[in-house]
């Protein structure tokens, strides 16, 4: 599964890189995401309930930054466990387009599920997980803006 899109955020690039790397940011916006630590600078240890059809399934696992390029881009890659629902992971190359006031927030992602999970069918997993893309995008773009208008 890859998607890709875009996101204009109506603040500084500088704003939308510190809210990309900001755990409590992330834990609001990601689509049923019960926790998220940070372990290290670039790697993160989340817990994501997940919604497929009829199969919900919490998966535990590792979020990692890499090609790190601040505040410019960096790939953020996740891999999870999720029981015997399967497994999930996937990357998304996020890229920061500087224009004004405004920040254009480029992704592209790819996704791979496995175990029960790769049964439902590809074009449902294809549009739950665009959904949960977008969901996650537009979710951090208003928190984004949210925290500027707060201070």
């Amino acid at each position: 599964m890859d998607f890709t899109g875009e996101e204009r955020i109506a603040a500084r690039r500088d704003v939308v890189w510190a809210a990309l790397n900001d755990p409590e940011i992330m834990r609001g916006c990601i689509p049923g995401c019960q926790s998220i630590e940070r372990l290290s600078p670039g790697t993160f240890e989340a817990m994501i309930k997940v919604k497929f059809s009829l199969l919900s399934a919490t998966f535990h696992g590792l979020l990692t930054l890499s090609n790190v390029h601040a505040p410019n881009s960096y790939t953020l890659s996740a891999e999870g466990k999720g029981g015997l629902a399967g497994f999930a992971r996937g990357s998304a190359d996020i890229v920061l387009e500087e224009r004004g006031a405004e920040t254009i927030l480029h992704y592209r992602a790819k996704a791979e599920l496995g175990g029960r999970l790769a049964q439902l069918g590809a074009r449902l997993l294809d549009s739950t997980s665009q959904k949960l893309a977008e969901g996650f995008f537009s979710d951090f773009n208003a928190a984004v803006v949210a925290k500027m208008e707060a201070g």
